[in-house]
């Protein structure tokens, strides 16, 4: 697997890997990992943090509700009977 490099620094080396992650190597070229890695990262801006838990805004369920009436009234039945009587 390649590995670009993105940015260089005195204290670290940050890599772009070929599965579009990052990976960092502190300035001794060991792994960083961890919580260290996620703010090195942000502080690079090369990744946005989103709180865990956060709900999606619900979505309207008024398409179903249509659907709903339309079929208790029967109306799309009626349209499909008249066209295989009008042939």
């Amino acid at each position: 697997m390649a590995m670009n490099l993105i940015k260089k620094t005195s204290e670290y080396k940050i890599f772009k890997r070929g599965d579009e992650r990052f990976a960092v190597q502190d300035a001794t070229g060991k792994p960083v990992n961890g919580e260290e890695k996620v703010n090195i990262l942000l502080a690079e801006e090369l990744i946005k943090v989103t709180l865990p838990g956060a709900e999606p805004e619900p979505v309207e369920e008024a398409p179903a509700e249509e659907e709903a009436a339309v079929e208790a009234s029967g109306e799309d039945e009626a349209p499909a009977d008249e066209e295989v009587a009008d042939a």
